[in-house]
């Protein structure tokens, strides 16, 4: 079966869409994936064995430019697919697959796409309360799967990097000392109110130093300021034990690099995503959105959240931007959480 998925426009809703990846292909091993989504999303994709060939998605986020995607349908037909995943919820998603006469369109409702899709699903927000578990739901006939029960085992994401590659980006990124990396990720998208302050980042980066790790700090290029504040609070001897590398690298090479890492601490955000489908020992920092719609999807993962309930607006209460449930997270909880995390992993390596 050839398959394409209109993929996400978003690093974290890209990692989660991977599980649907996975069970297209653990239902008919033959099938082949074709993602189309934002350019910038290959990296990802490329790391996803089961998807067979990404394809860019020339128009910006937001844009209808209905001639456009007709014309993309179109030049597609050739490609014979037998069916189509749209996974975003807007009317405009649905229109390529529908010009490119794919014989089955399969998606959830959302804006009105009744002749779009024919194989359309009406979401229950409550029998299927995780983002995953909506995306795993539509590689399964719509009668068998009612619910979030009636699932099998959901497939969570899982990137693919090797040693070789870790070598070589570590390199040109001198990090090639003996301390072991621990990566932080204090960006959040939508500004500062899902992020943890920065002071609180530096007091924990402040004793992991003292306990012989590295830091590194990834992010985006709007993250790399975040990142400064973090190491200005630092003690000067603990200056070249913090490295901020947010906007310096590409996608590619900031995952290659978190998978280096014995460890990662992060506010909910994509670059969270991506950690956990690494596998790596993870604290996730939640305040007022919810680890209950997009939590991270590893059992190495931890989640500190001290509100409860999902919060529509997410706006900080507090200076600089932050919001108070996670100012009223500690850096000695989250750093008792990493230790226990480290020794778990660390028993795991040895067998024990």
């Amino acid at each position: 079966m050839k398959t394409l998925v209109i993929g996400p426009s978003w690093v974290g809703d890209m990692m989660m869409s991977q599980s649907l990846y996975r069970t297209i292909k653990a239902n008919n091993p033959e099938a082949e994936i074709d993602v189309m989504a934002p350019a910038w999303c290959r990296p990802l994709l490329d790391r996803m064995p089961e998807v067979t060939q990404a394809l860019a998605m020339p128009l910006g986020h937001g844009a209808l430019e209905l001639g456009e995607r007709r014309r993309l349908g179109i030049a597609l037909r050739k490609e014979a697919y037998q069916q189509a995943f749209v996974l975003p919820n807007s009317f405009k998603s649905a229109l390529v697959p529908f010009f490119a006469a794919i014989p089955k369109r399969t998606g959830w409702r959302g804006e009105m796409r009744y002749g779009l899709l024919n194989d359309l699903r009406t979401l229950d927000k409550a029998a299927f309360p995780l983002m995953v578990q909506r995306y795993a739901a539509l590689g399964y006939p719509a009668a068998q799967i009612k619910s979030a029960a009636d699932l099998p085992p959901i497939l969570w994401p899982k990137l693919s990097v090797n040693q070789t590659e870790i070598t070589t980006v570590r390199e040109s990124f001198a990090l090639t000392g003996d301390r072991p990396l621990i990566g932080f990720c204090p960006g959040a998208e939508f500004g500062p109110a899902k992020r943890w302050p920065h002071y609180h980042y530096a007091s924990l980066a402040a004793m992991l130093i003292e306990a012989g790790y590295q830091i590194v700090l990834f992010g985006s290029n709007k993250d790399h300021a975040a990142g400064e504040e973090i190491r200005q609070l630092l003690p000067p001897d603990a200056l070249a034990h913090c490295l901020n590398i947010a906007g310096k690298t590409t996608l590619d090479q900031a995952v290659v690099l978190i998978a280096s890492c014995q460890a990662v601490v992060s506010n909910d955000s994509g670059l969270m995503h991506v950690a956990a489908a690494l596998d790596k020992p993870l604290v996730a920092l939640y305040g007022p959105s919810s680890p209950d719609f997009t939590p991270p999807l590893s059992h190495q993962a931890r989640v500190i959240r001290l509100i409860s309930g999902y919060h529509k607006i997410r706006k900080g209460d507090a200076a600089e931007g932050y919001h108070q449930s996670l100012i009223d997270i500690q850096p000695t909880q989250v750093f008792s959480e990493l230790q226990q995390l480290l020794v778990i992993s660390k028993e795991q390596e040895c067998g024990f």
